[in-house]
């Protein structure tokens, strides 16, 4: 007996999502986003390591270095109190393309730039009209 493709969808139930960032360098990068971004080191593989992982609560970001993915990789991110959030990358030193704003798609969202040109664009949800700017993207 064969499963219909919905009995084969159920079945198949995707669990979760980790982007591969391509980096420069590890160390680099994990500094960033531990200290920076509030993150934390996972782990990290090879002798030196070239690859790694960093998460924060349910977000999980793999970092390879000199291979896998492309440069200038864009991810979204949503979170509760992007202002507070805001703030906080503020004092630390993160590289912020674009201060929390408000756009018509219903997100408040402020843009982040890695040591590798990598973008978070991390946001959370509003009814507050659009502020009439356009995202970021230089």
């Amino acid at each position: 007996m064969t499963s219909t493709p919905k009995e084969s969808m159920a079945q198949n139930q995707f669990s979760g999502l980790s982007p591969i960032l391509n980096v420069s360098s590890i160390p680099t990068s994990i500094d960033y986003y531990v200290n920076v971004l509030g993150f934390q080191k996972d782990w990290d593989w090879g002798d030196p390591p070239t690859f790694a992982s960093v998460s924060r609560d349910d977000v999980c970001i793999f970092l390879c270095q000199g291979a896998q993915g492309q440069p200038g990789t864009w991810i979204s991110i949503f979170v509760a109190d992007v202002d507070a959030l805001f703030i906080d990358y503020k004092a630390k030193g993160a590289k912020i393309r674009q201060a929390p704003t408000n756009f018509s798609w219903g997100m408040r969202e402020m843009n982040i730039e890695d040591p590798d040109g990598h973008r978070l664009r991390v946001g959370s949800a509003t009814n507050e009209p659009s502020d009439g700017v356009p995202l970021c993207e230089d």
